[in-house]
């Protein structure tokens, strides 16, 4: 399975739009990804100066998204994710000449690099994975991971790298003196989109986890430096993360503010491979950015709960919080401390979490204005609020201070001895 394939099934069911007109690079892309992403549409479009057909708000939707997984509902997907990451399958290999063609002449430049914003520090690739590998205790221990990726020139680019597996592997190159061999790939399709963007223990490889989701993924190994790709892809890209650094931002994050200028390691590419596939864009701060960076921590609040209450109707991270700061839970409880354990459990799932609002089983988290009435009716500040002050949050949450803030945990679920005063009047 492929992206192109993957879309072409979206059109069938009238979930794509295609524009005919070519977008300029800058901010034009950014009105029209806006339009389909409220339409729930899938756009295809090209930009001027480049010949790959682009492909935005892909998995805009939660029907996208558990589609491009085979799952039927919030517990088949969530099961689906977590089995993936903690059993990776190690897919089958192929020969990396029948999927790709090097491109010897083709310039950065010629590559749909877009500005989104006005205030954007230049243009982006913003579905790029980066895959890396490593040799510790003679064995060969490969990361995959999304990052956002800022063109400089024809032959450079620079990548916002949290510190994480990919900056551990950086780290260790590093130490050793030396440059870390990098594959850039954008174009895949959205189940191995989901296992990069998601964060196994480090030395569980995104790869295995996606062949999981995916039993018809294939592997090819990169030309020059041997590193796993996905088989069908837009482009890969092979390179050398060095030990210099260039400014990289401001970008536009979840939260819809601007993350801030930050030295990061600036990458020179060597070979560019294009295969015949659509070419990934996701729009910053769109549903599709919050889906895909988001539902793995919603996966893992879900098991994590259900591990402290019976009964979880849903979990949602919420589009106000970037599906990453603010999460709305509905459960059955069966006693009235519950909800702060709930919060609790939550909070040690998603650590970036910031607020916690528990709710009955008659509360869909999907509907806000329900979750306002709850907050609204059964809910008092002086019980039913716990505050956790000067705790590591999420540095995407800009009312922190060096990544420490305070959590907050709110229990609008009514009294078990007193639910039917209540309970809301339907006719």
């Amino acid at each position: 399975m492929s992206l192109s394939k993957f879309v072409g099934e979206l059109k069938q069911l009238g979930m794509v739009k295609s524009l005919e007109k070519v977008l300029q690079r800058e901010l034009e892309p950014t009105r029209y990804l806006r339009e389909s992403d409220v339409e729930g549409k899938t756009l295809l479009f090209r930009v001027v100066g480049s010949d790959v057909i682009c492909a935005g708000n892909v998995v805009n939707t939660r029907y996208k998204l558990y589609r491009a997984l085979y799952a039927s509902s919030d517990e088949d997907a969530y099961t689906k994710l977590l089995k993936a990451l903690e059993s990776p399958t190690k897919p089958r290999e192929g020969d990396f000449n029948n999927y790709y063609e090097e491109k010897k002449e083709v310039s950065l430049n010629r590559l749909p690099f877009i500005k989104f914003y006005p205030g954007d520090g230049g243009y982006y690739i913003t579905s790029s994975i980066f895959i890396s590998c490593i040799e510790l205790e003679g064995r060969e221990v490969c990361n995959a991971s999304v990052h956002r990726t800022m063109l400089i020139d024809e032959k450079k680019v620079v990548a916002r790298i949290v510190p994480r597996h990919l900056r551990y592997i950086y780290n260790m190159y590093s130490e050793r003196g030396l440059e870390t061999p990098v594959a850039i790939v954008v174009g895949i399709h959205p189940a191995i989109m989901l296992a990069a963007a998601s964060s196994p223990e480090f030395g569980v490889f995104e790869l295995w986890c996606a062949a999981s989701l995916l039993p018809e993924l294939v592997v090819v190994r990169t030309p020059k430096y041997g590193i796993p790709v996905p088989a069908r892809a837009s482009l890969v890209i092979e390179g050398r993360i060095t030990r210099r650094f260039a400014k990289e931002g401001p970008f536009v994050d979840l939260t819809g503010t601007y993350d801030r200028v930050r030295q990061e390691p600036l990458i020179e590419v060597e070979n560019v491979y294009m295969g015949n596939e659509l070419f990934h864009i996701i729009l910053p701060g769109g549903d599709e950015h919050m889906l895909l960076q988001g539902f793995s921590r919603e996966a893992s609040i879900w098991r994590a709960v259900r591990h402290v209450v019976p009964k979880v109707r849903k979990v949602r991270l919420t589009p106000g919080g970037g599906r990453w700061l603010h999460a709305v839970i509905s459960i059955s409880k069966l006693s009235d401390g519950d909800p702060k354990v709930v919060g609790m459990a939550a909070f040690a799932a998603h650590p970036s979490l910031k607020t916690v609002i528990v709710v009955d089983e008659d509360i869909d988290p999907d509907d806000l204005l329900s979750v306002e009435w709850a907050l609204a009716t059964r809910f008092q500040a002086s019980k039913d609020l716990a505050v956790i002050k000067d705790v590591r949050c999420s540095t995407l949450d800009p009312s922190s201070k060096d990544g420490i803030c305070d959590k907050v945990i709110i229990d609008a679920t009514a009294p078990l001895a007193e639910k039917d005063r209540f309970r809301k009047v339907e006719l």
